[in-house]
């Protein structure tokens, strides 16, 4: 007996990562620990008798996972409350609000409103009564799953404590700037002579050569709210900020020139790429383990990939979601190879390789949804300069589907996996495909740009439940796209001033970054050449510029995840 999965069109090959024990006598297949990657398509038939055969349908359905904004606020009389609400699951969770165990519904007014398809509960002119725990219950036909966000209005409420969380951390060419979004204020300036705590280290040392006393990052990554880890190509190591008192408080040394940095949540381990010399004429790939501990860290070599020591161009690691909260494995690609190397994150050896010989691909970046488990493969330009389609990789099986209709260019997949952005500067265009439940791909719209975009970020969308929107920021020009994706509207956010020029930024193509603040957010930061600036996105336009911060393109956010 022969499986096959079908998906999206394309039929899958038999499936190589499945083993004998999976099989019945009777030619039934098993699956344990079923997961949305295993949802599908899928076909038998007896060796032999080819145009006889059986199709079954996999649906998994998820049950709901849910997270509500703020847990807790005061307010005082007659000002304005909002309390969000968040929720994923397959199919789409519904959404319900109750206040002090009362539906809301029945409690609406002009004061009492609900926006965005329900998800956020506004109140203006708060009043005493407006008081309660308001309880967000998201339902499917998989199950339910509620949280409570507390209001409490009082007479001169102190306004809500900021702490250390909700910030963005800016590492530019002065050191390091730690800026609270919503007034636009630098909360703390760690400078280049600033000493490591207890230390005599600094956070970024002048070497001989230097005329002045500069810092040179690469990369950053937030490791669950207790340090960010900063790569520093130059000086060979990365640098780690606790979040907690807002100082540098280790170095870790690494192989030359670390350009590249990766928190895998699910085994608490920072993946560093590192280059070898500007050139990149030895990358190597390392990893620190207990990453959010408390402890002295070091880095370890992963094993041989391919039977080439660590000679890799690049890696990717999917990310966890609201629903996947652990992730096992990920893919190595090394120069001009057309293959991907599938490693195990929990052992860092290579498990598998799936060749892209056949398809004449040599991978430049990868995308991840786990709805069907599927892979988004870019493709490096051939030698005339032409890039062809993308790929579709089935994680499950480790084998091609097929092409991604004629989809060309860089992927970005939405948080939730189910929005499908590609961006091709060549052709200038922008290409937007939602992903079905089932992990089906639909048929792309259009945005044709001449920005020469350099980064998207994702945001949920602050007028549609389960639904994210996109800001792309340029390369080249001084403007950003806003493009809602549930309905192909679009803004272009006009006047930021030039981007770091790309020969000022060797380590990626993203010569202007776009970072998000987290799920609830409603601000984002795209730095400039000479300044930053903070766009809000709840109402599409630009917050405010903050000046004088020279080549900040290294952003990270702290606070709601």
């Amino acid at each position: 007996m022969t499986l096959k999965r079908i998906r999206n069109g394309f039929l899958r090959l038999s499936p190589v990562s499945l083993l004998p024990q999976d099989f019945g006598d009777d030619g039934s297949l098993y699956i344990t620990k079923v997961t949305t990657t295993h949802m599908g398509n899928y076909s038998c038939h007896a060796e032999g008798y080819e145009h006889l055969s059986q199709t079954h349908l996999l649906r998994v359905n998820v049950p709901p996972v849910i997270r509500v904004h703020p847990e807790s606020q005061a307010r005082e009389p007659g000002v304005t409350a909002s309390l969000r609400c968040h929720a994923e699951g397959i199919p789409s969770p519904r959404l319900t609000w109750l206040k002090n165990g009362v539906d809301i519904s029945t409690q609406l007014s002009k004061q009492l409103t609900l926006q965005a398809n329900g998800s956020e509960v506004h109140i203006s002119n708060v009043r005493y009564e407006d008081t309660g725990a308001y309880t967000c219950i998201a339902k499917n036909e998989a199950g339910v799953d509620e949280d409570i966000s507390s209001l409490f209005v009082e007479d001169s409420a102190r306004k809500t404590c900021l702490g250390v969380s909700n910030m963005f951390y800016v590492f530019y060419e002065d050191g390091v700037k730690v800026i609270q979004p919503v007034q636009c204020e630098i909360q703390r300036h760690i400078k280049p002579s600033e000493k490591l705590l207890g230390l005599q280290v600094e956070v970024c040392p002048k070497l001989e050569s230097d005329t002045e006393q500069k810092c040179v990052w690469a990369s950053a990554v937030n490791v669950k709210d207790k340090y960010i880890y900063a790569s520093q190509p130059t000086l060979h190591r990365v640098l780690i900020v606790d979040i907690q008192s807002q100082k540098a408080v280790q170095t870790v040394d690494t192989d030359p020139f670390p350009v590249k940095l990766h928190y895998d949540r699910s085994h608490d381990q920072v993946w560093v790429l590192s280059w070898g010399d500007a050139r990149k004429t030895t990358p190597t790939l390392q990893v620190i383990s207990q990453a959010s501990g408390a402890v002295s860290h070091h880095t370890v070599h992963t094993q041989p990939v391919g039977r080439r020591f660590d000679k890799v161009d690049d890696f990717f690691i999917p990310p966890s979601t609201l629903v996947v909260n652990h992730v096992r494995f990920g893919y190595i690609f090394h120069k001009d190879e057309p293959a991907l190397h599938k490693i195990d994150l929990e052992t860092m050896s290579t498990v598998k390789s799936v060749s892209l010989r056949k398809h004449s691909c040599v991978p430049a970046s990868l995308a991840y949804t786990h709805l069907g488990g599927l892979l988004v493969v870019s493709c490096r330009p051939n030698a005339t300069g032409a890039a062809g389609p993308q790929l579709i990789v089935d994680s499950v099986t480790d084998s091609v589907i097929g092409q991604n209709r004629d989809v060309t260019g860089a992927a970005y997949l939405s948080p939730d996996g189910r929005y499908l952005v590609s961006v091709d500067n060549t052709d200038g265009v922008m290409r937007v495909q939602s992903v079905t439940d089932l992990g089906e791909i639909r048929d792309p719209f259009d945005i044709h740009t001449n920005l020469h975009i350099s980064d998207v970020a994702f945001q949920p969308s602050f007028t549609e439940a389960h639904q994210y929107d996109v800001f792309a920021s340029s390369g080249l020009q001084t403007d950003t796209l806003y493009v809602e994706l549930a309905t192909g509207n679009l803004k272009m956010i006009k006047s930021l001033k030039e981007p770091v020029r790309p020969a000022e930024w060797p380590w990626s193509g993203r010569n202007r970054v776009m970072a998000n603040s987290g799920l609830f957010g409603q601000y984002l930061m795209s730095p400039a050449r000479e300044s930053l600036f903070i766009l809000d996105g709840r109402l599409n336009k630009l917050n405010c510029e903050i000046t004088d911060v020279l080549k900040g393109n290294t952003v990270v956010w702290v606070g709601e995840a």
